[in-house]
């Protein structure tokens, strides 16, 4: 039997999951695990460089791996982990630290732009955030990597710290190579039509998966509309072609078909549209929602899964760091 490809990647603790984190990613992730062989990591020590006060990181944790399992990543099928359980993970980081220099880190545009934003805390292991980023890729010798075009960078580094590897001590690491199906990645646009949805940013212009009913309500109805156009099939400005947008991800298409054909007759109300996409988004998220919080709240079956998360973690960890270790010679007996 073909061997699958072995696909890895990590979510940062931070922040509540939204709508755009589904429909961008971990949908693709939900598709990917009966695929090929996954690797999902929580990225715990990631968090520690932006991070630095710990008093949610358990919470944080737990949110995480419920959210995405309520919304269908299988513990059974992909390994889903935290990168602190698995310290492999700290020494090939240490091993890739010797390939990397100062002057590559410092010119990395996220580099910057924390720099940017936590000045007086500029600490070694943000400027080595692409090596330590690399060495969760490497651990796994995972080939297929799903990332948005703003981490593209981080992997093209951690392709160069594997070939550099490979160039001194043999061919232990394969390329990893972004991954997301061939198809156009979804951009889930916010609802004040001004950039996307974020997990940061704009609270009141994100739908969370968290959210509870009135509040998706409250946000939708909130979304900027106008006065309807008045020649029919005009182009739709940006702010209505993004309400259009959201309503193709959750909605009926005869209804998204109802408004569309609406809206070129120039009949359309927008007030009526925002009250059927927020019955739609209610009716999307609540699921999710509810079982996040059963999982959040089963303090017992979480353990399990991140127990059972790092058993097969450290099971494909420790397979490639004897190899790293026979590879640079640290195999003294």
């Amino acid at each position: 039997m073909e061997k699958q490809a072995i696909v890895m990647s990590g979510i940062r603790p931070t922040g509540f999951l939204h709508l755009g984190n589904y429909f961008g990613a971990v949908r693709n992730y939900v598709r990917m695990q009966s695929e090929y062989t996954c690797y999902f990591m929580v990225a715990d020590l990631h968090a520690l460089t932006t991070h630095p006060d710990t008093s949610e990181l358990k919470k944080n944790v737990s949110r995480v791996l419920a959210e995405n399992i309520a919304c269908g990543l299988n513990p059974d099928k992909a390994a889903f982990y935290c990168q602190s359980h698995v310290p492999e993970t700290s020494e090939l980081y240490l091993y890739l630290n010797m390939l990397a220099y100062k002057g590559e880190l410092e010119k990395t545009p996220t580099f910057k732009d924390k720099v940017r934003l936590q000045p007086d805390n500029v600490n070694a292991g943000l400027l080595t955030y692409p090596v330590l980023q690399a060495a969760d890729i490497l651990l796994h010798r995972a080939t297929l990597v799903p990332v948005g075009k703003d981490q593209e960078q981080h992997l093209e580094m951690s392709r160069n710290f594997a070939n550099r590897f490979n160039h001194r001590y043999g061919e232990i690491f394969p390329e990893p190579h972004a991954f997301n199906y061939g198809d156009e990645l979804i951009k889930v646009p916010s609802l004040d039509g001004a950039g996307k949805m974020s997990k940061s940013e704009n609270q009141y212009a994100t739908l969370y998966l968290s959210d509870e009913d009135e509040l998706i309500r409250k946000k939708v109805m909130k979304a900027k509309t106008d006065s309807g156009p008045t020649t029919p099939n005009s182009e739709k400005p940006d702010y209505i072609a993004n309400l259009f947008l959201l309503m193709e991800l959750v909605s009926a298409p005869d209804v998204t078909k109802k408004f569309e054909d609406d809206f070129n007759n120039c009949t359309i109300r927008y007030g009526d549209m925002k009250k059927q996409l927020a019955e739609d988004m209610v009716a999307f998220i609540a699921p999710v929602r509810e079982k996040a919080e059963a999982i959040r709240n089963d303090e017992k079956y979480l353990k399990e899964i991140m127990e059972k998360g790092a058993a097969k973690a450290r099971a494909s960890a420790q397979v490639t760091m004897a190899l790293v270790k026979e590879a640079i010679g640290l195999n003294y007996y």
